[in-house]
């Protein structure tokens, strides 16, 4: 796309009567707020320039502004809802229709009037702009923060748009059709952002001038006047180009040449993820009200880092991993989730020779034991659920120091191993999905579960498998199990696919039972042996945020309210997808080149159907199936990364005194149906898009 004009310097144009705006044809648009000791002198300013159409917009003044504006001579209008966009888009509305250019100023002063006639010496040029920053004075005026954001959002646009800009300043005319081309969309700050990035891509004539810039003669700024303004003023305005870089994407993906701009999408995806991460530090502790909706600023910022990772075709060793490690790195001193606490209690009694699965914290055995965060143990009446090997890791790790810092640290190792492991099958660039995944980014590092512990040997015993070297991969299986009772169908999926050899399925069968039977001697004697939480009262009825049970339960209401039943449609559901990929011979991708291929497809079915039909769900619960994701690209598992934090609405309400733990059915479709229909979506896409190999002839 070729701009057909891009001038960055003022013109030495001659007189020249027909090339100059005719003035009449000219709006200008000031947006105001609190600025009655400015705003009849800009006023006066425009009218001494011979600029008479003149309409001020209040944004909810509370000062004379409207009656100075009117005095002056201007025509007022009101917009009460706040935004920046807001009041220029009601100024843009019943607009005279002789009216051919729009000028936009503020009217706190601070813009230099006098180079205005320079804007109107040139009707070939569709958009020009103001730029501060090209005079001393401008520069000087401008505060470090509007100096910083402006030079940051303009390195943005030339990144992506391939156009370099120099300025945001709010003085800029622009013709009126082009404006109506642009459709502009925002209603905040990101205004004038918008209007400089789509008036590249639609190739609209542009041209700065340099103008002086003065510091403000009234009110007090909103945006640059404050940390917070400022902090979010840049946010909007890095959201707002990743909005619009989104869009421009998916519109243009068959488009080679946009696809080729690989350092914008990384540098984007990299500088969003780490501001997210930035973000939700301070606001990992849901028990403080408005720590949530705070918490998911963060997490969107993340999220669109994490999307457009999806573009990014090849990424070097060094920035996938700076990037992969700092995101980690920076959460570790956020408030845990409150599963952790727990861990730490189940190491530090084991040290103390008491058995987790026989004791709750609140056995009176234990009081003379409670440490200082004792308190913030959940269900305190429940004894230990976590399998053996998972007890004896809280052993160890609470034996060297008690500590979240420790346990996190841990999990991060685990979760970095993983990346270790997908990097080197799939390669770097796939591996994004994983490792840039904010959902794995903050349940390791920020909320400080444990999942990443046994998600590590089932991810490296599906990436071993093979039919000569089952064993390796039947003894990492197993050592998942007796971390997470979540792998157990996976061994029995390994050893179906050894059938008819009997032997060798049996092999399997013993080899992947070993580390459990190994880990729970330790918790068992003659008499008993509780590591099987069959009798938990949280196992056998517990709910949360559940799909197929609850869906169930809105047409039919069983007479037992036990969650076993569920194993029912889930055994279906398993023994149907197995049939359909030995049968069938169909793949969600092309052409499977290894047994361990379709050992992942196996076991990605097998979650995705756990997921689904289990009644009891945590947000973290959907990090099991991203690994595999990495190689079947599932676009569920990919939209379900970012869905998934509907989940922590139940906090939110949890810190305003509502304890039912209950989501409504339209945060329960929010949640899951991005999952639902992404995974739908990769099943029947290949039917729908089948590549058409002809040649047409024109």
């Amino acid at each position: 796309m070729q701009l057909r004009l891009t001038v960055n310097q003022p013109l030495n144009l001659p007189e020249d009567h027909h090339n100059s705006l005719d003035l009449d044809l000219v709006l200008v648009i000031i947006p105001v707020l609190n600025e009655e000791a400015t705003i009849a002198t800009v006023i006066k300013s425009l009218k001494q320039l011979n600029l008479t159409q003149i309409r001020v917009v209040d944004n909810g003044s509370i000062d004379n502004s409207v009656a100075e504006a009117k005095q002056a001579g201007a025509e007022v209008v009101i917009e009460p809802q706040a935004g920046y966009g807001r009041a220029c888009w009601r100024g843009l509305q019943q607009l005279p229709s002789h009216i051919e250019w729009i000028l936009f100023c503020d009217g706190d002063g601070s813009d230099d009037l006098s180079e205005l006639p320079l804007f109107f010496t040139d009707k070939t040029t569709d958009f020009i702009l103001g730029n501060r920053r090209a005079t001393s004075q401008g520069r000087a005026a401008m505060t470090p923060v509007q100096n910083f954001g402006n030079g940051l959002a303009t390195f943005l646009i030339h990144f992506g748009w391939g156009y370099r800009y120099y300025d945001l300043g709010p003085l800029r005319l622009i013709r009126r059709s082009a404006l109506e081309s642009i459709q502009m969309q925002d209603r905040g700050f990101g205004w004038t952002v918008e209007m400089q990035a789509r008036a590249v891509e639609l190739g609209l004539t542009i041209r700065e001038i340099p103008v002086n810039y003065h510091r403000r003669q009234g009110g007090r700024s909103k945006i640059s006047g404050t940390f917070s303004g400022s902090f979010k003023a840049g946010t909007i305005i890095l959201t707002t180009l990743g909005k619009l870089y989104f869009k421009r994407l998916f519109k243009n993906e068959n488009n080679e040449q946009f696809k080729v701009n690989i350092p914008l999408m990384t540098g984007l995806s990299s500088l969003l993820l780490i501001l997210g991460c930035i973000l939700i530090i301070p606001h990992g502790d849901f028990r403080e009200v408005g720590a949530v909706p705070q918490f998911w600023i963060g997490i969107i910022i993340m999220s669109l880092g994490f999307i457009f990772s999806w573009g990014i075709e090849h990424i070097s060793r060094i920035w996938f991993w700076a990037i992969a490690i700092f995101s980690r790195l920076l959460l570790l001193p956020m408030y845990p989730g409150d599963d952790v606490w727990r861990y730490l209690w189940e190491g530090y009694i084991q040290n103390l020779g008491f058995n987790p699965y026989l004791l709750p914290p609140n056995a009176p055995e234990l009081i003379p034991y409670h440490t200082a965060w004792w308190s913030l143990i959940n269900h305190l009446d429940h004894a230990a659920i976590y399998p053996p090997l998972t007890q004896l890791v809280f052993r160890i790790l609470a034996a060297i120091y008690p500590s979240v810092f420790l346990f996190k640290l841990a999990f991060i190792g685990a979760d970095l191993a993983i990346c270790w492991l997908l990097s080197r099958r799939f390669g770097y660039a796939k591996t994004l999905l994983y490792a840039w995944n904010p959902l794995i980014i903050y349940s390791f590092a920020g909320g400080a579960h444990y999942d990443s512990l046994f998600i590590f040997p089932l991810v490296a015993g599906c990436l071993m498998y093979d039919y000569k070297n089952r064993s390796w991969s039947s003894v990492l299986i197993g050592i998942s199990i007796a971390i997470k009772w979540m792998s157990l169908p996976i061994l029995g999926l390994l050893a179906g696919l050894q059938l008819p050899r009997f032997k060798s399925a049996v092999m399997v069968l013993f080899l992947g039972s070993l580390p459990f039977i190994l880990s729970a001697i330790s918790f068992c004697s003659t008499s008993s042996c509780p590591v099987i939480p069959i009798s938990s009262s949280f196992v056998n009825n517990g709910r949360s945020a559940e799909f197929f049970p609850f869906l169930l339960h809105l047409v039919w209401q069983p007479e037992t309210q036990t969650n076993s039943i569920y194993l029912i449609p889930l055994t279906l559901a398993i023994i149907g997808g197995v049939w359909y990929f030995k049968n069938q011979k169909y793949k969600l991708t092309s052409c499977l080149s290894s047994p361990s291929e379709n050992f992942l497809y196996l076991s990605e079915f097998y979650l995705i159907s756990l997921l689904i039909f289990s009644p009891i769900i945590h947000a973290w619960y959907f990090t099991w199936l991203v690994p595999f994701a990495v190689f079947s690209r599932n676009l569920g598992t990919r939209l379900v990364s970012i869905s998934a934090f509907v989940y922590f609405i139940l906090q939110h309400r949890k810190a305003l005194g509502d304890l039912s733990w209950y989501l409504t059915l339209n945060e329960r479709l929010f949640m899951w149906l991005p999952f639902v229909f992404g995974c739908l979506w990769m099943v029947f896409k290949p039917h729908l898009f089948k590549q058409n190999t002809s040649i047409q002839s024109k």
